[in-house]
């Protein structure tokens, strides 16, 4: 039903209500003259006006009930036929009917009153309660403005015009800082700049410019205003009453602090990823100035004894002074690479070099790289068969792999085999890295994956230089993982050790005029030995879901 018709139709039905209620009485009275004395007569035309004030307006009901009272007393009253009343017996009955029905009449109408006005009260929690789950599930102020204007459009019958601001405070001229939602006039929009910059309603009612035909509403915040609507009184298809433009007003300001939250929010997330970067900041400059000086005062160290003492110094002396700077230099450069690619991939927005690679030229990189500083060759490589293009950053997944087997090298005791994995699982490739070694405490299965958290040392032996990371190695592999797209989780071993496990998803590889497809590269090791056809079978031969067991076999590609 349409809201300016409503009322009309439902005054006109209790007009007809009312009327077919003194219809009946006085279809009534006629029947049952001479079976009733004269006083329950008037009870029934007391009854009648008590019911029919149900419906009727009270100054209807009050002309109607005069009326009857005057009928009553020409037609059933004697003598009859005329107003004469005896002063002793029938004059109270006829006061007392019209005094009765009077107030009867007065208390009903009071009654509709209030009966309305709080239907109107609940009318308007209702809708202020509906705009409110709206603008909560709302994201952004096109979204939060669209759903006022809804409320706006429903209450007055004719949608409005919305000024919202996208950051507090824009310049007007500043067309991405606002939101316009409608198609104002010129006096319009400044208008509507007007009302947000005062923060205070225009139009008639408002105490403030009531010649315009245009009511403006500020969509005021806790201490400013957020935007701002216009409606035009001509557009409204209702009378522009005081409670009309009081609710509209309501309105608006609930959407004004739910804009006000909004911007709220998105400081609060400015702020903390400003916080969190400058956390990693100061983050890095501890570890540059903790973590870097000791293999600074190792190279200064060995470099100092080479230049002052080199020619009393024999031959494996020399060679053994210019290991440790090699070997610390190259510590030191892991470690800068570490930090700096730490800090690039925590910066907000950051945009990976991502082709389409290959996971065994990716594996042999890591292997040639990897058995440069290994000379036991315990590093190992298996392939699944049939793997499809990656989709990466190749230098930054190659660096990935490389910290997790550096780390496993360090933290396993050779003999034991640090083994290289590659597979389909989960609808993803995994890159896994798998050890023998002690194995990570649960209490730090989480923690070895924040910035500058380094597990318990291993025992060294006898003239071995114990060296720890700074903490970021593994912080920077999750990092690279979760930049894909991927996820980097640590698994323990059934008979000791540590698996790393990279999964990364399958993104369907563009077709390309003579491209192989990714089904048809055959796995084979960087050095030509064909792996296992599933990397399960690395370490669970006897089917997968199966902890590990003893008898897994040598795994392949070490030979070359």
């Amino acid at each position: 039903m349409d809201t300016a018709e409503s009322p009309s139709r439902r005054r006109l039905l209790n007009g007809v209500v009312g009327l077919a209620v003194w219809a009946v009485a006085w279809i009534a009275l006629p029947a049952l003259d001479g079976r009733l004395d004269v006083p329950n007569l008037a009870m029934v035309l007391l009854l009648a006006s008590a019911l029919a004030s149900l419906w009727l307006p009270v100054g209807a009901s009050l002309a109607l009930t005069l009326g009857s009272v005057l009928a009553f007393n020409w037609l059933f009253v004697p003598p009859r036929h005329t107003f004469a009343v005896d002063l002793r017996q029938d004059a109270l009955l006829l006061g007392a009917t019209l005094v009765v029905s009077t107030i009867v009449a007065l208390l009903m109408s009071r009654q509709r009153g209030l009966a309305a006005s709080a239907q109107r009260h609940a009318a308007q929690a209702e809708q202020m309660r509906r705009l409110g789950e709206a603008l909560r599930d709302a994201d952004d102020p096109a979204q939060q403005g669209e759903r006022l204007r809804e409320a706006l459009a429903q209450l007055l019958g004719a949608a409005p015009t919305l000024l919202l601001l996208r950051e507090p405070l824009p310049a007007q001229d500043d067309p991405a800082a606002v939101l316009l939602l409608g198609t104002p006039t010129g006096d319009e929009s400044a208008g509507l700049w007007q009302c947000l910059r005062q923060g205070q309603p225009f139009g008639p009612g408002t105490g403030r410019h009531g010649e315009l035909r245009q009511w403006y509403w500020p969509l005021r915040g806790r201490q400013a205003a957020f935007g701002a609507a216009v409606v035009a009184l001509d557009s409204l298809k209702l009378p522009p009453a005081e409670a009309l433009r009081r609710q509209a007003q309501a309105l608006c300001d609930q959407a004004g602090l739910a804009l006000q939250r909004a911007h709220a929010q998105r400081a609060a997330e400015a702020a903390r990823e400003l916080a969190q970067l400058q956390g990693v900041r100061n983050a890095m400059l501890a570890a540059i100035s903790h973590d870097y000086r000791t293999p600074l005062a190792a190279i200064l160290s060995a470099a100092s004894s080479l230049c002052e003492q080199g020619e009393r110094l024999s031959a494996e002396q020399r060679r053994r002074l210019a290991r440790t700077i090699e070997d610390e230099a190259t510590q030191l450069g892991r470690l800068t690479d570490n930090t700096l690619q730490l800090a690039r991939l925590d910066a907000p927005g950051v945009q990976l070099q991502r082709d389409w690679e290959s996971a065994e030229e990716i594996v042999g990189a890591v292997l040639r790289r990897v058995r440069a500083h290994d000379p036991g060759r315990r590093v190992r490589a298996w392939l699944a068969p049939g793997l499809p293009l990656v989709r990466c950053d190749a230098l930054l997944l190659a660096q990935m792999l490389e910290n997790l087997a550096d780390n496993a090298l360090k933290y396993s005791d050779p003999p034991a085999p640090v083994e290289l994995a590659v597979q389909l699982r989960e609808g993803g490739v995994v890159f896994a890295v798998r050890d023998r070694g002690p194995g990570v405490a649960p209490s730090w299965r989480e923690k070895v994956f924040e910035v500058f958290q380094r597990g318990e040392p291993r025992p060294v032996a006898a003239g071995e230089r114990a060296r720890r990371g700074a903490g970021v190695g593994l912080a920077v592999c999750r990092a690279i993982a979760r930049a894909h797209g991927g996820e980097l989780r640590l698994r323990p071993r059934a008979n000791g050790g540590t698996s790393f496990e990279c999964w990364l998803p399958i993104e369907p590889p563009p077709p390309e005029p003579g491209m192989p497809a990714p089904g048809d590269f055959s796995a084979t090791d960087t050095h030509g030995a064909a792996p296992a056809a599933s990397a399960d079978a690395l370490e669970n031969p006897a089917g997968p879901g199966r902890p590990d067991t003893p008898g897994s076999p040598a795994v392949a590609g070490g030979a070359a």
